[in-house]
């Protein structure tokens, strides 16, 4: 692996935002891309409701969502719903809360909207958005954190227009079983994650591998990058070749900003 090689998987941007517009700020490796299975009791758990109004949610209608939390994901929802509800409220302006008893989060426009269609939102940066368009990415907010994102990340969604998330399973790319699988899963990943960060940092993405699963976070052409050097690592491509590719697509981008 060349200097430039290690660079890259040993860096790992503070926030996908701040490296999509070229500000990067540099912090150790050290975060695990799946989080383990933990058993919460509903009892152990006060009701959470954050709404900008304070007014209770009943009824479904098309300004109504529900989003299921699975199991695993339960535990750090807890510990990061601050950091959730807050640029939900406070910039989407929407009312959101934990339903504990069906496990479901639950957004919806706020009732004293007339017309959902019109731009009446502004975001922080001076943008108007209708608050369809504003629910859908909270909603996209909430899906790619349960998926296994960083919240620091998935406010990009919120943030950006032109972030999306791919997901698709190695098994999709190539017929795999037992210790096969486990070798495709362990090239992916790499020693400690860093053929995985040096994905990430060329390609200016953010990737959650949870077993055979595969979640990309970043923008279309950047996505598409991302995903061939994955399936180029499945599809059995040494690890070297990869890398070449991918210093060579840092270049040109770090050349583009």
């Amino acid at each position: 692996m060349t200097t430039e090689t290690a660079k890259l998987a040993s860096e790992r941007p503070q926030d996908l935002s701040s490296l999509l517009s070229g500000e990067i700020k540099v912090q150790p490796v050290h975060v695990s891309h799946h989080q383990e299975n933990e058993g919460v009791s509903d009892d152990s758990v006060a009701p959470i409701i954050s709404t900008s109004t304070g007014t209770a949610v009943s009824g479904a209608t098309h300004s109504f969502r529900q989003i299921r939390v699975p199991s695993n994901r339960f535990s750090p929802l807890k510990t990061a719903w601050s950091s959730i509800y807050t640029p939900i409220v406070e910039k989407l302006h929407l009312q959101i809360r934990m339903n504990l008893k069906s496990r479901m989060i639950e957004l919806r426009i706020d009732p004293k909207i007339a017309d959902v269609d019109e731009s009446s939102i502004e975001t922080p940066d001076g943008k108007k958005l209708s608050p369809l368009r504003a629910l859908q990415k909270a909603d996209d907010f909430i899906q790619a954190f349960l998926m296994g994102f960083q919240v620091k990340d998935a406010v990009s969604l919120i943030r950006l227009d032109d972030i999306y998330v791919d997901s698709f399973k190695l098994t999709d790319v190539k017929m795999l079983s037992g210790a096969n699988l486990s070798r495709a899963i362990g090239r992916v990943s790499g020693v400690k994650g860093g053929t995985l960060y040096t994905i990430e940092n060329a390609t200016k993405t953010r990737i959650v591998l949870a077993n055979d699963q595969v979640h990309i976070l970043g923008s279309v052409n950047n996505i598409a990058v991302a995903k061939k050097a994955i399936c180029d690592l499945v599809l059995g491509s040494p690890p070297g070749k990869v890398y070449n590719t991918l210093r060579l697509v840092a270049s040109r981008m770090k050349e583009s900003f």
